[in-house]
């Protein structure tokens, strides 16, 4: 296949890239290169990306959506798997026009770029966020997802209803994915373990919110691009489908930030703080359709994960050190 994969400067989008092009399939990647953290990380992804055969990469917005278009047609793509996006849920408190902009105009360029170039398949990013402050567990697909509680959340649940309305309208198959608490190497260093890992590595304390008591679907990377792979492929699909990719079992907050102590061999030096706001004490993804549907099966426990993510920290210390300094340069700027 010849994939358009957006956000390929990003972290998921960066492994399925690869993981595309090592199956033998051409990627068409786009990215804008946004400064929601250091661009320096997101230019050594794509650096890597642009240096291999079988990938060609466009930096621009999705949201322009005749430059999309015409790279959808002059590329003679066969598919797209969205996943760029505006993330984070503490950032849409600050900065929420950026979510409008990103995650719901984005959105609806592709959508008719997928329409008008009268694409079969559009596979998408969605979020466990969307399930809000659901108390049961662990989360079904069946499970209501009608009040999310932060921005970000409600901006994936939107595009779970245009990818439906677009199915419904034009016929084309709509695949979301609903992913839970990412991980690994080449990650987000706005996400807890680059943050933890950053911390407890330098000697200086993190912060633990709701006092630790937070449980999350910790979900590695080669699990996630497994079930994202599958889902661009798969022949056993309904026209509009939403699935759980999570790891199916959810883990202690605290033995998390151990596991990453253990890894670095040092003791974490913890400050706990209340719940922030929009934010949910615990996730828990119920993986049974997309197991039957895609065969999707994450074989990555907690601790194997972390000790790579910390290993590939260490490993990249001249780049990490980078993306440290460069968010302490924007802190002073601000």
């Amino acid at each position: 296949m010849k994939v358009l994969v957006t956000g390929t400067a990003g972290f998921i989008g960066f492994h399925l890239a690869q993981s595309l092009i090592d199956d033998g399939h051409e990627v068409v990647g786009v990215d804008n290169f946004n400064d929601y953290y250091p661009v320096v990380l997101k230019r050594a992804r794509h650096d890597l990306l642009e240096a291999r055969e079988g990938y060609v990469g466009y930096e621009i917005d999705v949201a322009e959506h005749a430059r999309l278009l015409e790279i959808v047609r002059t590329e003679k793509v066969d598919t797209i798997c969205h996943l760029a996006a505006q993330a984070g849920v503490r950032y849409s408190l600050q900065n929420p026009f950026a979510y409008q902009k990103s995650n719901l105009e984005g959105f609806l360029s592709i959508l008719e770029a997928t329409r008008q170039a009268e694409l079969p398949r559009l596979v998408y990013a969605s979020s466990s966020s969307v399930y809000g402050g659901n108390k049961k567990m662990p989360f079904s697909e069946e499970d209501s997802v009608e009040h999310p509680i932060s921005l970000y959340a409600a901006t994936k649940r939107a595009n779970e209803l245009m990818a439906h309305t677009y199915t419904h309208l034009y016929g084309f198959q709509s695949i979301g994915l609903r992913f839970f608490t990412v991980y690994g190497p080449w990650g987000r260093p706005d996400m807890a373990i680059w943050l933890f890992t950053e911390a407890v590595s330098r000697g200086l304390p993190i912060s633990v919110f709701n006092h630790g008591k937070m449980e999350r679907d910790f979900t590695y990377i080669d699990d996630i691009i497994a079930g994202v792979k599958a889902s661009l492929t798969a022949d056993t699909l309904d026209k509009y489908e939403i699935l759980n990719l999570g790891n199916h079992q959810s883990e202690k907050l605290m033995d998390f930030i151990n596991a990453i102590g253990k890894h670095l061999g040092k003791e974490p030096i913890m400050e706990f703080k209340p719940m922030q706001p929009g934010d949910v004490p615990a996730t828990y993804a119920d993986i049974k359709r997309a197991s039957d549907k895609l065969g999707f099966s994450p074989v990555t426990g907690m601790d194997e994960g972390v000790g790579r993510f910390v290993a590939w920290y260490k490993e990249c210390n001249g780049l990490t050190d980078q993306v440290w300094q460069d968010r302490q340069e924007a802190k002073r700027s601000r």
